[in-house]
Protein backbone atom coordinates (compact mmCIF):
# COMPACT_ATOMS: atom_id res chain seq x y z
CA UNK A 1 0.00 0.00 0.00
CA UNK A 2 1.34 3.58 -1.01
CA UNK A 3 0.78 6.59 2.27
CA UNK A 4 0.40 9.02 -1.20
CA UNK A 5 -2.57 10.95 -1.15
CA UNK A 6 -3.96 13.55 -3.25
CA UNK A 7 -6.11 15.40 0.05
CA UNK A 8 -2.16 15.20 1.92
CA UNK A 9 -0.07 15.80 -1.50
CA UNK A 10 -2.25 19.54 -1.78
CA UNK A 11 -1.74 20.77 1.36
CA UNK A 12 2.04 19.78 1.07
CA UNK A 13 4.19 23.19 0.14
CA UNK A 14 5.86 22.59 -3.35
CA UNK A 15 8.90 22.17 -1.64
CA UNK A 16 7.62 18.73 -0.50
CA UNK A 17 6.59 17.46 -3.88
CA UNK A 18 9.72 18.07 -5.60
CA UNK A 19 11.38 16.50 -3.06
CA UNK A 20 8.55 13.26 -3.46
CA UNK A 21 9.21 13.56 -7.13
CA UNK A 22 12.72 13.19 -7.25
CA UNK A 23 12.71 10.33 -5.29
CA UNK A 24 10.20 8.75 -7.43
CA UNK A 25 12.39 9.50 -10.44
CA UNK A 26 9.75 12.22 -12.04
CA UNK A 27 11.83 13.39 -15.21
CA UNK A 28 10.90 17.43 -15.89
CA UNK A 29 8.81 17.71 -12.64
CA UNK A 30 10.12 21.16 -11.69
CA UNK A 31 8.65 22.38 -14.97
CA UNK A 32 5.03 21.58 -13.74
CA UNK A 33 2.30 23.40 -12.04
CA UNK A 34 1.16 22.14 -8.13
CA UNK A 35 -1.74 20.54 -9.66
CA UNK A 36 -0.15 18.69 -12.69
CA UNK A 37 2.69 17.73 -10.48
CA UNK A 38 0.33 15.69 -7.86
CA UNK A 39 -1.68 14.35 -11.19
CA UNK A 40 2.18 12.78 -12.16
CA UNK A 41 3.07 11.26 -8.72
CA UNK A 42 -0.33 10.21 -8.20
CA UNK A 43 0.06 8.41 -12.30
CA UNK A 44 3.68 7.52 -11.37
CA UNK A 45 2.14 5.30 -8.00
CA UNK A 46 -1.02 3.86 -10.18
CA UNK A 47 -3.79 6.24 -8.92
CA UNK A 48 -5.94 7.01 -11.63
CA UNK A 49 -5.81 11.63 -12.33
CA UNK A 50 -8.64 13.33 -10.73
CA UNK A 51 -10.08 15.22 -14.29
CA UNK A 52 -12.99 16.95 -11.70
CA UNK A 53 -15.57 15.47 -13.49
CA UNK A 54 -14.63 16.71 -17.06
CA UNK A 55 -15.90 14.52 -20.25
CA UNK A 56 -13.76 12.86 -21.95
CA UNK A 57 -13.03 9.34 -23.55
CA UNK A 58 -13.33 6.61 -20.95
CA UNK A 59 -9.83 4.42 -20.60
CA UNK A 60 -9.82 1.30 -22.21
CA UNK A 61 -10.17 -1.90 -19.61
CA UNK A 62 -7.66 -3.77 -20.18
CA UNK A 63 -4.76 -1.15 -18.72
CA UNK A 64 -4.29 2.12 -17.43
CA UNK A 65 -2.27 4.88 -19.52
CA UNK A 66 -0.35 7.42 -17.86
CA UNK A 67 -0.02 10.84 -19.44
CA UNK A 68 3.23 12.16 -20.13
CA UNK A 69 3.97 15.84 -20.37
CA UNK A 70 6.34 17.69 -22.64
CA UNK A 71 8.45 20.84 -22.18
CA UNK A 72 5.02 22.86 -22.47
CA UNK A 73 3.44 21.23 -19.54
CA UNK A 74 0.59 19.82 -21.96
CA UNK A 75 -0.80 16.44 -21.36
CA UNK A 76 -0.01 13.76 -24.30
CA UNK A 77 -3.36 12.21 -25.61
CA UNK A 78 -3.08 8.30 -25.12
CA UNK A 79 -4.13 7.61 -28.58
CA UNK A 80 -1.28 9.75 -29.95
CA UNK A 81 1.96 7.43 -30.91
CA UNK A 82 5.05 8.39 -28.63
CA UNK A 83 8.60 8.75 -30.02
CA UNK A 84 10.62 5.36 -29.38
CA UNK A 85 13.89 4.55 -29.99
CA UNK A 86 15.70 1.09 -30.00
CA UNK A 87 17.10 -0.64 -26.66
CA UNK A 88 20.91 -1.32 -27.44
CA UNK A 89 19.97 -4.96 -28.10
CA UNK A 90 17.97 -3.84 -30.74
CA UNK A 91 14.15 -4.54 -29.10
CA UNK A 92 11.61 -1.99 -29.34
CA UNK A 93 11.29 0.31 -26.11
CA UNK A 94 8.23 -0.89 -25.29
CA UNK A 95 6.69 -3.29 -22.40
CA UNK A 96 10.62 -4.63 -22.01
CA UNK A 97 10.81 -6.49 -18.51
CA UNK A 98 7.97 -4.19 -17.34
CA UNK A 99 10.21 -1.32 -17.30
CA UNK A 100 9.09 2.07 -17.50
CA UNK A 101 10.81 4.20 -20.01
CA UNK A 102 11.71 7.97 -18.69
CA UNK A 103 12.67 10.84 -20.98
CA UNK A 104 15.96 12.38 -21.79
CA UNK A 105 17.57 15.04 -23.04
CA UNK A 106 17.48 15.08 -26.90
CA UNK A 107 14.28 13.62 -27.28
CA UNK A 108 15.46 9.92 -26.28
CA UNK A 109 13.99 8.10 -23.89
CA UNK A 110 16.05 5.56 -21.17
CA UNK A 111 15.01 3.05 -18.62
CA UNK A 112 13.56 4.17 -15.80
CA UNK A 113 15.97 2.54 -12.54
CA UNK A 114 14.98 -0.68 -11.04
CA UNK A 115 12.97 -1.72 -8.60
CA UNK A 116 13.60 -3.81 -5.93
CA UNK A 117 11.55 -4.42 -2.47
CA UNK A 118 13.50 -3.70 0.63
CA UNK A 119 13.00 -3.90 4.23
CA UNK A 120 15.48 -2.18 7.43
CA UNK A 121 15.94 -0.78 10.51
CA UNK A 122 15.51 2.78 10.42
CA UNK A 123 18.46 5.65 11.35
CA UNK A 124 17.41 8.94 11.77
CA UNK A 125 20.42 11.34 10.51
CA UNK A 126 20.67 14.80 12.01
CA UNK A 127 19.10 17.09 8.69
CA UNK A 128 15.91 14.79 9.55
CA UNK A 129 16.51 12.61 6.29
CA UNK A 130 17.41 8.50 6.93
CA UNK A 131 19.07 5.19 6.14
CA UNK A 132 17.66 1.77 5.97
CA UNK A 133 20.08 -0.06 7.61
CA UNK A 134 19.30 -3.27 6.01
CA UNK A 135 21.83 -5.53 6.91
CA UNK A 136 21.91 -5.21 11.06
CA UNK A 137 22.80 -1.87 12.62
CA UNK A 138 25.85 -0.85 11.30
CA UNK A 139 25.97 0.73 7.81
CA UNK A 140 26.64 -1.31 4.98
CA UNK A 141 26.73 -0.62 0.85
CA UNK A 142 23.40 -2.05 0.98
CA UNK A 143 21.63 0.55 2.82
CA UNK A 144 18.34 2.62 1.57
CA UNK A 145 18.55 6.34 1.37
CA UNK A 146 14.68 7.35 2.82
CA UNK A 147 13.95 11.42 2.39
CA UNK A 148 13.10 13.59 5.25
CA UNK A 149 9.57 14.12 3.22
CA UNK A 150 8.47 10.61 3.86
CA UNK A 151 10.20 10.73 7.40
CA UNK A 152 8.25 13.53 7.99
CA UNK A 153 5.31 12.62 6.30
CA UNK A 154 5.48 8.63 8.43
CA UNK A 155 6.20 10.50 11.26
CA UNK A 156 9.64 7.97 11.17
CA UNK A 157 11.89 7.20 14.31
CA UNK A 158 14.76 5.35 14.62
CA UNK A 159 14.54 1.80 15.02
CA UNK A 160 11.23 1.44 13.34
CA UNK A 161 11.43 -1.31 10.79
CA UNK A 162 10.02 0.18 6.94
CA UNK A 163 9.89 -1.76 4.02
CA UNK A 164 8.87 -0.57 0.22
CA UNK A 165 9.78 -0.06 -2.92
CA UNK A 166 13.26 1.11 -4.26
CA UNK A 167 15.17 2.58 -6.82
CA UNK A 168 19.14 2.18 -7.68
CA UNK A 169 20.92 4.94 -7.57
CA UNK A 170 21.10 7.34 -10.08
CA UNK A 171 24.93 8.38 -11.25
CA UNK A 172 25.55 10.96 -8.79
CA UNK A 173 24.06 8.56 -6.26
CA UNK A 174 26.04 6.29 -3.66
CA UNK A 175 23.19 4.46 -2.29
CA UNK A 176 19.78 3.16 -3.75
CA UNK A 177 16.42 5.36 -2.61
CA UNK A 178 13.38 4.52 -1.10
CA UNK A 179 10.40 5.50 -3.69
CA UNK A 180 7.80 5.00 -0.91
CA UNK A 181 6.93 3.48 2.50
CA UNK A 182 4.65 0.53 2.40
CA UNK A 183 5.26 -0.84 6.13
CA UNK A 184 6.08 0.36 9.54
CA UNK A 185 6.85 -2.46 11.45
CA UNK A 186 4.73 -5.14 9.58
CA UNK A 187 1.59 -3.03 9.63
CA UNK A 188 0.44 -1.11 6.43
CA UNK A 189 1.73 2.46 6.45
CA UNK A 190 -1.88 3.97 6.00
CA UNK A 191 -2.99 2.66 9.01
CA UNK A 192 0.20 3.63 11.24
CA UNK A 193 0.23 7.14 9.95
CA UNK A 194 -3.56 7.98 10.58
CA UNK A 195 -3.22 6.59 14.15
CA UNK A 196 -4.99 8.18 17.76
CA UNK A 197 -2.80 11.30 18.71
CA UNK A 198 -0.49 10.12 21.51
CA UNK A 199 -2.30 12.63 23.73
CA UNK A 200 -5.59 10.53 23.19
CA UNK A 201 -4.58 7.13 23.89
CA UNK A 202 -5.76 5.56 27.52
CA UNK A 203 -2.54 5.59 30.20
CA UNK A 204 -1.76 3.60 33.52
CA UNK A 205 -0.18 4.47 36.05
CA UNK A 206 3.09 2.58 35.87
CA UNK A 207 3.45 -1.01 36.84
CA UNK A 208 7.04 -2.37 35.12
CA UNK A 209 9.96 -0.48 37.47
CA UNK A 210 13.22 0.55 35.62
CA UNK A 211 15.80 -1.81 37.60
CA UNK A 212 19.13 0.42 37.68
CA UNK A 213 21.17 -3.02 39.42
CA UNK A 214 24.32 -1.10 40.52
CA UNK A 215 26.35 -1.17 43.69
CA UNK A 216 26.68 2.50 43.53
CA UNK A 217 24.79 3.66 47.13
CA UNK A 218 23.06 6.57 46.16
CA UNK A 219 21.44 4.78 42.98
CA UNK A 220 20.72 1.26 45.35
CA UNK A 221 19.05 4.23 47.56
CA UNK A 222 16.73 5.54 44.91
CA UNK A 223 15.35 2.19 43.53
CA UNK A 224 14.46 1.46 47.25
CA UNK A 225 13.02 5.04 48.55
CA UNK A 226 12.23 6.54 45.66
CA UNK A 227 11.48 3.89 42.44
CA UNK A 228 10.52 4.82 39.13
CA UNK A 229 9.14 3.08 36.16
CA UNK A 230 8.37 2.98 32.54
CA UNK A 231 6.30 6.42 31.93
CA UNK A 232 6.87 8.04 34.95
CA UNK A 233 7.26 11.43 35.57
CA UNK A 234 10.61 11.73 37.45
CA UNK A 235 12.77 15.31 38.79
CA UNK A 236 16.27 15.05 40.68
CA UNK A 237 15.83 18.29 42.89
CA UNK A 238 18.30 20.06 45.15
CA UNK A 239 20.29 23.09 45.29
CA UNK A 240 23.61 24.45 43.55
CA UNK A 241 25.80 21.68 43.92
CA UNK A 242 23.79 18.90 45.26
CA UNK A 243 24.68 15.93 42.54
CA UNK A 244 22.22 16.48 40.49
CA UNK A 245 23.96 16.00 37.39
CA UNK A 246 26.28 13.50 38.37
CA UNK A 247 22.79 11.92 39.86
CA UNK A 248 21.89 11.73 36.52
CA UNK A 249 24.40 10.63 34.76
CA UNK A 250 25.03 7.34 37.05
CA UNK A 251 21.21 7.14 35.76
CA UNK A 252 21.76 7.33 32.61
CA UNK A 253 24.71 4.30 32.62
CA UNK A 254 22.05 2.09 34.90
CA UNK A 255 19.51 2.42 32.32
CA UNK A 256 21.66 1.96 29.61
CA UNK A 257 21.58 -2.18 30.58
CA UNK A 258 17.94 -2.23 30.44
CA UNK A 259 16.57 -4.55 26.93
CA UNK A 260 14.06 -2.89 25.13
CA UNK A 261 14.32 0.75 26.38
CA UNK A 262 15.25 3.83 23.61
CA UNK A 263 17.83 6.33 25.84
CA UNK A 264 17.80 9.40 24.48
CA UNK A 265 20.48 12.83 26.21
CA UNK A 266 19.17 15.94 26.25
CA UNK A 267 21.83 18.73 27.67
CA UNK A 268 19.53 22.07 27.83
CA UNK A 269 21.20 24.93 28.80
CA UNK A 270 24.32 23.34 30.14
CA UNK A 271 28.11 24.89 30.55
CA UNK A 272 30.34 24.41 27.57
CA UNK A 273 32.60 21.94 29.37
CA UNK A 274 30.29 19.73 30.16
CA UNK A 275 28.93 17.69 27.09
CA UNK A 276 32.44 16.05 27.05
CA UNK A 277 31.69 14.89 30.44
CA UNK A 278 29.06 12.29 29.24
CA UNK A 279 31.06 9.22 28.45
CA UNK A 280 28.20 5.99 27.51
CA UNK A 281 26.72 4.13 24.91
CA UNK A 282 24.38 7.12 24.10
CA UNK A 283 25.32 10.34 22.94
CA UNK A 284 23.48 13.44 23.59
CA UNK A 285 21.03 14.02 20.73
CA UNK A 286 20.47 17.66 21.27
CA UNK A 287 22.81 20.24 23.35
CA UNK A 288 21.95 23.96 24.16
CA UNK A 289 24.51 25.94 25.80
CA UNK A 290 23.83 28.48 29.23
CA UNK A 291 23.44 31.20 26.67
CA UNK A 292 20.04 29.94 25.16
CA UNK A 293 17.07 31.23 25.35
CA UNK A 294 14.23 29.81 27.17
CA UNK A 295 12.53 29.78 23.71
CA UNK A 296 15.58 27.83 21.80
CA UNK A 297 16.33 25.57 25.11
CA UNK A 298 12.26 24.85 25.04
CA UNK A 299 11.73 23.86 21.36
CA UNK A 300 15.67 21.94 21.55
CA UNK A 301 14.03 19.40 24.48
CA UNK A 302 10.21 19.22 22.50
CA UNK A 303 11.88 18.37 19.57
CA UNK A 304 13.00 15.27 20.98
CA UNK A 305 9.61 14.82 22.91
CA UNK A 306 7.94 14.60 20.15
CA UNK A 307 10.39 11.81 18.57
CA UNK A 308 10.31 10.00 21.61
CA UNK A 309 6.40 10.18 21.52
CA UNK A 310 6.25 8.29 18.22
CA UNK A 311 8.60 5.63 19.91
CA UNK A 312 5.96 5.12 22.75
CA UNK A 313 2.54 5.20 20.05
CA UNK A 314 4.61 2.31 18.32
CA UNK A 315 4.46 0.21 21.58
CA UNK A 316 8.06 1.06 22.14
CA UNK A 317 9.49 2.23 25.71
CA UNK A 318 11.58 5.29 25.39
CA UNK A 319 13.56 7.14 28.15
CA UNK A 320 14.46 11.01 27.59
CA UNK A 321 16.95 12.32 30.42
CA UNK A 322 17.06 15.89 30.10
CA UNK A 323 19.70 17.94 32.31
CA UNK A 324 18.19 20.69 33.15
CA UNK A 325 14.99 21.77 33.18
CA UNK A 326 15.88 25.15 35.07
CA UNK A 327 16.17 27.38 31.71
CA UNK A 328 13.04 26.51 30.23
CA UNK A 329 9.73 28.66 30.54
CA UNK A 330 7.76 26.99 33.46
CA UNK A 331 4.89 26.20 31.26
CA UNK A 332 7.40 24.35 29.01
CA UNK A 333 8.88 22.36 31.63
CA UNK A 334 5.37 21.18 32.94
CA UNK A 335 4.82 20.22 29.60
CA UNK A 336 7.83 18.48 28.98
CA UNK A 337 7.21 16.51 31.88
CA UNK A 338 3.44 15.62 31.15
CA UNK A 339 4.46 14.05 27.84
CA UNK A 340 5.63 11.18 30.01
CA UNK A 341 3.21 8.13 30.21
CA UNK A 342 2.55 4.34 30.69
CA UNK A 343 0.42 3.54 27.58
CA UNK A 344 -2.43 1.52 28.27
CA UNK A 345 -1.41 0.09 24.64
CA UNK A 346 1.47 -1.15 25.11
CA UNK A 347 4.24 1.48 25.13
CA UNK A 348 5.76 4.09 26.99
CA UNK A 349 7.36 7.00 27.53
CA UNK A 350 9.63 7.97 30.74
CA UNK A 351 11.04 11.51 31.73
CA UNK A 352 13.99 12.13 33.94
CA UNK A 353 14.88 15.30 34.68
CA UNK A 354 17.40 17.31 37.11
CA UNK A 355 15.64 20.81 38.66
CA UNK A 356 16.01 23.13 41.11
CA UNK A 357 12.78 22.28 42.43
CA UNK A 358 9.85 20.28 41.40
CA UNK A 359 7.26 21.71 38.65
CA UNK A 360 4.31 19.89 40.04
CA UNK A 361 2.71 16.69 38.60
CA UNK A 362 5.87 14.43 38.82
CA UNK A 363 5.18 11.07 40.22
CA UNK A 364 8.95 10.56 41.29
CA UNK A 365 11.18 13.05 43.27
CA UNK A 366 14.33 12.59 43.89
CA UNK A 367 15.05 15.15 46.17
CA UNK A 368 19.51 15.44 46.92
CA UNK A 369 20.95 16.96 50.70
CA UNK A 370 23.84 19.50 49.58
CA UNK A 371 24.97 18.68 52.70
CA UNK A 372 25.69 15.53 52.58
CA UNK A 373 26.90 15.63 49.04
CA UNK A 374 29.71 18.11 49.98
CA UNK A 375 30.99 15.85 52.73
CA UNK A 376 30.67 13.13 50.48
CA UNK A 377 27.86 11.42 52.45
CA UNK A 378 26.41 8.51 50.62
CA UNK A 379 23.75 8.37 49.77
CA UNK A 380 23.36 11.85 49.07
CA UNK A 381 19.21 11.37 49.08
CA UNK A 382 17.09 13.38 51.25
CA UNK A 383 14.78 10.63 52.17
CA UNK A 384 11.92 12.85 53.84
CA UNK A 385 11.39 14.84 50.27
CA UNK A 386 12.00 12.23 47.87
CA UNK A 387 9.21 9.71 47.30
CA UNK A 388 7.00 7.98 44.49
CA UNK A 389 3.36 7.99 43.93
CA UNK A 390 1.66 4.82 43.71
CA UNK A 391 4.87 2.95 45.21
CA UNK A 392 2.90 -0.03 46.04
CA UNK A 393 2.45 -0.97 41.89
CA UNK A 394 5.81 -1.03 41.38
CA UNK A 395 7.63 -2.67 44.55
CA UNK A 396 4.55 -4.28 45.85
CA UNK A 397 3.12 -3.67 49.31
CA UNK A 398 5.59 -4.90 51.42
CA UNK A 399 8.20 -2.61 49.59
CA UNK A 400 5.66 0.66 50.01
CA UNK A 401 5.81 -0.54 53.72
CA UNK A 402 9.38 -0.54 53.99
CA UNK A 403 9.77 3.14 52.38
CA UNK A 404 6.74 4.39 55.12
CA UNK A 405 9.33 2.64 57.38
CA UNK A 406 12.41 4.24 56.57
CA UNK A 407 11.19 7.62 56.34
CA UNK A 408 9.79 7.58 60.00
CA UNK A 409 13.70 6.37 60.90
CA UNK A 410 14.46 9.33 59.17
CA UNK A 411 12.15 11.71 60.62
CA UNK A 412 13.13 10.23 64.15
CA UNK A 413 16.67 10.62 63.56
CA UNK A 414 16.29 14.01 62.54
CA UNK A 415 14.32 15.15 65.31
CA UNK A 416 16.83 13.88 67.85
CA UNK A 417 19.53 15.80 65.92
CA UNK A 418 18.02 19.22 67.01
Amino acid sequence: MTVLDRGELQESPLADLHLIADQIGLEGFRRLRKADLIDAILADQGVAPDDGGREGPEEPSGRRSRSRRGRSGRPRSADAPAERTLAAGGEPDGEMSGARRAPVRGGRERPAPSEQIAEGIVEILGNGSAFLRVEGPEPSDEDVYVSAAQVRRCELVSGDRVGGPVRSPRRSERYPSLIRIETINGEPADSVSQGTRYEDLPVAWPTERIELGSGDPTLEAIESLAPFGRGSRVVIVGGARSGKTETLRRIFGAVAASENIEQVLVLSGVRPEEPADWQGPVAPLAVTSLAASPDAQGQAVEGIVENAKRIAVRGGDAVVLIDTLDGLHPHTARRVLAAARNLSSGGSLTVIATATRPFGGETTVIALDSLRTSTNQTPALDLLTSGTLKAELLVGEEGAEAMIQARANAAAAAAADK
